[in-house]
């Protein structure tokens, strides 16, 4: 166990690739080390982390909102106490779901009832360079991670001319004087250089070393901590933009009805992502800003705990259209497990 955690958080509006970074991270990541990520989907089921390819790592999962608004803050601090009093990693990632607000999560970080565990590094911005622009002018959560980060990955080149790169760039230095960019495709940047595993973590003069092994708050010690927290009149209370999710099972067929879906989806749909099984095999449908594609998964057919269903997000008009769309198809509202 460490003394002290690290801590990284990666944002970038959905569909931007914060996955695909994550699974590079754990393809480099230093085995000596203990990790821990935590996974936040703003849908009712969480995808990404059946996506993550390596096993040697702690991993907990958050959907049906952001961690940094109070809809389910309370099991992201719940999760980080469990984190900093049994697991007690070297190193701890946070991929934040894609409408997030970061803006709170320094503060999370150095509650008290954290006995000084975490220490802050650095904030990734993940930007799709061909919807990024498009986003940015929509929904104001891109603004606050853009003004909240200090690294700023600009993946999908390859799909984007050179003047939407120039212009995207131009945006975000109206919020940072030197902004630091990396351009790349499928999130492939050179992971030693900007994860320092093997750093010191920092330490500010206010801050005091970690003092040896806390008492451990019972459950209802922690409630009654939660429940102060949140009387804060001061407390973001909703979401930054206005989004809802909606899960639809697919009860069977072949692709092409999985294509001709994603043909007729309502053009305000932001982002929808889930795995299709026919014909003995897998695949993972993904759709951005209507960009799609069908790829086999390459994952176990057990290891897939949502298979057939795909998570919706968008406004909540485009949910309302999107009902209508998929009526009298292969597809039907599915709750959440």
């Amino acid at each position: 166990m460490s003394a002290v955690t690290r801590v990284y958080l990666i944002t970038g509006f959905l569909g931007s690739g914060k996955t695909t970074l994550l699974n590079r991270i754990l393809d480099r990541f230093p085995r000596d080390k203990k990790l821990a990520l935590l996974v936040n989907e703003f849908g009712e089921i969480g995808i990404d982390g059946t996506l993550l390819e390596a096993e040697d790592y702690e991993l907990m999962e958050i959907s049906k909102g952001s961690i940094f608004c109070v809809c389910v803050k309370t099991d992201f601090i719940k999760g980080l106490y469990t984190l900093s009093t049994t697991v007690q990693p070297h190193i701890m990632i946070i991929e934040s779901t894609g409408v997030a607000n970061p803006s709170d999560l320094k503060k999370d970080l150095v509650l008290p009832i954290f006995n000084n565990r975490f220490r802050f590094m650095t904030q990734f911005c993940m930007i799709d360079a061909v919807h990024f622009l498009d986003a940015y002018e929509v929904y104001s959560s891109i603004e606050k991670q853009i003004a909240s980060s200090s690294v700023f990955i600009i993946n999908k080149t390859d799909l984007a001319p050179p003047e939407k790169i120039a212009a995207t760039k131009k945006v975000i230095r109206q919020f940072h004087p030197d902004p630091f960019f990396f351009e790349t495709t499928y999130a492939d940047i050179p992971i030693a250089g900007f994860f320092e595993f093997d750093a010191p973590p920092p330490r500010t003069p206010a801050e005091s070393p970690v003092a040896g092994s806390p008492s451990i708050l019972s459950a209802d010690a922690l409630d009654v901590f939660l429940d102060q927290l949140f009387d804060d009149p001061g407390l973001q209370l909703s979401p930054p933009d206005l989004l809802e999710s909606v899960v639809y099972r697919w009860t069977g067929g072949d692709l092409g009805e999985i294509k001709k879906m994603a043909g007729r989806l309502p053009s305000a749909i932001v982002r929808a992502k889930g795995f299709i099984v026919t014909g003995g095999d897998c695949f993972l449908f993904n759709f951005v800003m209507g960009d799609w594609s069908i790829e086999r998964a390459g994952i176990a057919f057990e290891k897939i705990r949502h298979q057939n269903t795909i998570v919706f997000i968008g406004p909540p008009d485009s949910i309302v259209n999107l009902k209508k769309n998929l009526s009298g198809t292969r597809f039907v509202i599915h709750p959440a497990d």
